[in-house]
């Protein structure tokens, strides 16, 4: 117990000191790259001293060090401020507006807009795990008891053209193959939960290899430990000592894989899959946010999926310790 408490509030410590330095560099670089949001807010035809005037009463014209204090005493308030570019309805209305200054209470809340992508974010990575893991385990597992023979082999070259498959062009042929030609999953968008299945086969793809060799290198390993031959002599059957001890062993690198590919998803691929595949979560509304230089909605979900890596990481650490105690030291 006091083992438990020390360690979540070392690490909830270091995790804060980490959200706040990529929150600030996140911050200071959306408003030192080149372009001026105000313009999208109210249109390209507003006037200069309009502008001006709406980007002082944002202020968007203060010191970036001053802007992001008053940003973190916002987020402690639970307030990610309000969209630059989308209505209170969900809309993009960047431009189009008749109004010459930017009224915040006619913008979509940002933590609204994101939680209502979550879910499908959700959805797709959650299925993307399972698909992943359905292939990865038995063939790992087995490529691990038979290492250096024909399984280990497979599981090798298996891996090597899944990793050589660039997860666009996969995406791609996936839709017009499976979609277009003959028609057995729909592909764009999402009316149910069928439209999730392609995207999460892309993905299921993309993880998969690393969770093979992850798997497979360290039941291999475990197999060649002392404490298996020490376990035998002891009178534990060799498939006793394989499935109680080995297996258990071997899943602390495991955990390890799926706490860095889970962010890893989060962060990289499910973005990019979302945005071909027009599937409405986290992904989709970031890529959009960064075409209309949508400020609030980027660092937002910047921050949160920064808060998602230190959270899973504290799990996964936690959930090491209690397998293999030896790590408590």
């Amino acid at each position: 117990m006091l083992f438990a408490l020390d360690f979540f509030m070392r690490r909830i410590a270091q995790g804060l000191i980490i959200v706040l330095l990529v929150a600030l560099l996140i911050f200071t670089l959306l408003r030192v790259v080149p372009g001026d949001p105000v313009r999208i807010m109210l249109g390209p035809m507003v006037s200069p001293s309009v502008a001006e005037q709406t980007a002082k009463e944002m202020g968007l014209r203060d010191p970036v060090l001053v802007q992001f204090g008053r940003y973190v005493g916002q987020i402690a308030q639970g307030d990610f401020g309000r969209s630059f570019v989308r209505s209170a309805q969900g809309a993009s209305t960047g431009g189009t507006r008749a109004a010459d200054t930017f009224n915040a209470a006619n913008r979509a809340s940002v933590i609204g807009l994101i939680a209502t992508a979550v879910p499908y974010s959700l959805l797709l990575a959650g299925l993307a795990f399972v698909f992943a893991l359905a292939l990865a385990v038995p063939i790992g597992i087995y490529a691990g008891l038979r290492s250096g023979k024909w399984p280990d082999r497979f599981a090798l070259y298996l891996s090597s053209i899944f990793v050589s498959l660039p997860n666009i062009w996969l995406a791609l042929v996936l839709i017009f193959l499976v979609s277009a030609k003959a028609g057995w999953l729909p592909a764009i968008g999402y009316k149910g939960f069928s439209y999730a299945i392609l995207p999460a086969i892309v993905l299921a793809v993309e993880l998969a290899p690393v969770f093979i060799r992850s798997i497979a290198v360290s039941v291999s390993g475990n197999l060649m430990e002392a404490y298996v031959s020490v376990g035998q002599i002891r009178g534990l059957s060799r498939s006793r000592m394989i499935v109680f001890h080995v297996f258990r062993n071997s899943l602390i690198p495991l955990l390890n894989t799926l706490g860095i590919q889970a962010v890893g998803v989060l962060l990289g691929s499910l973005f990019l899959i979302e945005y071909v595949f027009n599937f409405p979560g986290v992904g989709l509304l970031m890529i959009n946010a960064v075409f209309q230089r949508d400020f609030p909605i980027i660092q937002a979900i910047s921050i949160l999926a920064c808060v998602v890596l230190v959270v899973v990481n504290i799990l996964v650490d936690f959930a090491a310790t209690t397998i293999d105690r030896r790590l408590q030291y």
